[in-house]
């Protein structure tokens, strides 16, 4: 009966640990949310010693502030139509500075004109407001403060402010989750650089928790990638953090010379699925496949950065574009630019490839082979 207990708390805890990485702020409506509550102390605990994460868990949202990574290694917001753009995250700023010091309720209209007044005041400078693609930019901000339940549409929707200015909603304000949202407070770094430098800090932890956050929130991890002393500690620890994080977070390490991946048996933990369906994902796999065979011609690892002449990738591309063009989208067909564009964008993202004078193919390739059975 004993044995029952532990295990059942144990998936309990794995659940919540996977629940927050995945969703690192956390609503009432997310099924795993009473497990948060139940065991937030723990949870605060083991976030703070093995990650060097801060968690808060209040009744109605939970909030695990991450760290951010360097400079070129960060994951945007994605939405139904793609990721945030920079001008959208500069807008949530705004918007996120103009609400902790707003009224509790607050009109569309008003909200517009605080957050453009208050760019004038941060000395940013924005674009006509009758522009439609900067409305769509403003617009996808408050839809996110939305979704994120730290505005309430009382009356009205903002749906619609991106094709009608004149569009109008009352909103509530949730103080409570607007004042959770940013990991590191703006006002702390004086330039743009410092921000970034300040948010990707491991702080006390050091090589520690530099080298976990990179394996949870990276596709991959080369060791090439580290510092002299990151790269100590992986090497000596990385065995007994293969056993924690099975344990506590239900993720298998796939560890190798080159580095380390962490492999999650149920997808869940990733905001980009590879292998995947589409156009693109289904390009990408298969160029794969192509060139681990033409640039490994002799059986063998795949070493770190095999340099890939952007000739040798188009040419790839050519081939399986006029191989699938029955299945492939039409859009793909009559840009090639666009798909080498789009799947150089994807590659890049997961780790198997990277920019030197061409590219170059990383060692994550090997194991994205393409088999005949996917070339058919």
């Amino acid at each position: 009966m004993a044995e029952d207990l532990d295990i059942a708390l144990a998936t309990e805890r794995r659940r919540a640990v996977r629940a927050l990485l995945a969703n690192p702020l956390l609503l009432t409506e997310h099924p795993d949310f009473p497990l948060v509550r139940r065991h937030a102390e723990w949870l605060k605990s083991w976030f703070g010693n093995f990650l060097g994460y801060r968690l808060v868990v209040e009744a109605g949202f939970a909030r695990l502030f991450k760290a951010g990574m360097e400079p070129g290694r960060g994951r945007p917001l994605r939405r139904s139509t793609g990721p945030f753009t920079p001008r959208m995250y500069a807008y949530l700023t705004l918007a996120v500075a103009v609400l902790l010091t707003g009224p509790e309720q607050v009109l569309l209209s008003n909200l517009v004109a605080d957050i453009r007044a208050a760019a004038v005041e941060a000395g940013i400078d924005l674009d006509d407001a009758q522009r439609q693609t900067e409305r769509r930019a403003l617009g996808a901000a408050i839809r996110q403060l939305v979704a994120w339940t730290a505005l309430r549409e009382d009356q009205g929707t903002v749906a619609g402010y991106a094709e009608d200015d004149q569009a109008e909603a009352l909103l509530t304000v949730n103080r409570d989750i607007v004042a959770h949202l940013l990991a590191t407070p703006p006002g702390r770094a004086s330039t743009p650089e410092e921000f970034i430098q300040y948010a990707a800090e491991a702080g006390p932890g050091g090589p520690r928790h530099a080298v976990r956050r990179r394996l949870v929130e990276q596709p991959v991890t080369y060791v090439d990638d580290l510092t002299d002393d990151e790269r100590t500690w992986l090497r000596r620890e990385q065995r007994r953090d293969e056993r924690a994080w099975l344990e506590y977070a239900g993720l298998q390490a796939e560890i190798r010379a080159e580095g380390v991946a962490l492999l999650d048996p149920e997808d869940e933990l990733t905001d980009m699925q590879f292998p995947g369906s589409g156009t693109v994902a289904q390009a990408a796999l298969l160029a794969i496949g192509d060139l681990v065979t033409s640039l490994r011609p002799e059986p063998g690892p795949l070493t770190t950065g095999v340099p890939l002449p952007i000739e040798e990738l188009d040419r790839v591309l050519a081939a399986l574009t006029e191989r699938h063009a029955r299945r492939w989208a039409g859009r793909y067909l009559e840009d090639p630019l666009l798909l080498r564009e789009e799947v150089v964008a994807l590659l890049i993202d997961m780790g198997i490839l990277a920019r030197g004078n061409d590219f170059l193919l990383l060692a994550a390739a090997a194991r994205y082979a393409a088999t005949e059975e996917l070339r058919s």
